[in-house]
């Protein structure tokens, strides 16, 4: 068996680490570790809402429709993902935050990998309750 390949399911291994699929915050002997592109399985209930903007955004991401309704609110405007496929792009300084409208599974690949994003641990129960 070959160490650097890794077989999977998105909708399984997403559950484990908050939809996290590959980037820098994989163990550094797993093949899915990538301080170049992070890639995420988001699967988003009704409602479910980023309530902190992303400030200071150092990457690039795509953020692609799978199923669902989801919106994504970007400083000044606001864009509608509908259709399977849809899906929009933002630059290094631009900061969002996003919305479930509908249930919705949402791709996103983002790059590079680097840290400092995540809503804090404490952040989140708070936001969960």
């Amino acid at each position: 068996m070959n160490d650097s390949v890794y077989v999977g399911s998105a909708g399984k291994d997403a559950a484990l680490d908050r939809g996290w699929l590959l980037g820098h915050f994989k163990n550094a002997d797993d093949p899915r570790h990538s301080e170049s592109v992070e890639i995420k399985w988001g699967v988003h209930p009704r409602g479910d809402e980023r309530r902190q903007w992303v400030r200071g955004e150092e990457r690039t991401a795509l953020l692609l429709l799978i199923s669902g309704r989801f919106r994504v609110e970007l400083p000044g405007r606001s864009v509608l993902l509908e259709q399977q496929g849809d899906y929009v792009v933002w630059g290094r300084g631009v900061d969002h935050s996003w919305f479930a409208e509908e249930e919705s599974v949402v791709l996103t690949v983002r790059w590079p990998s680097v840290p400092g994003y995540a809503v804090a641990q404490q952040d989140r129960a708070q936001l969960q309750s």
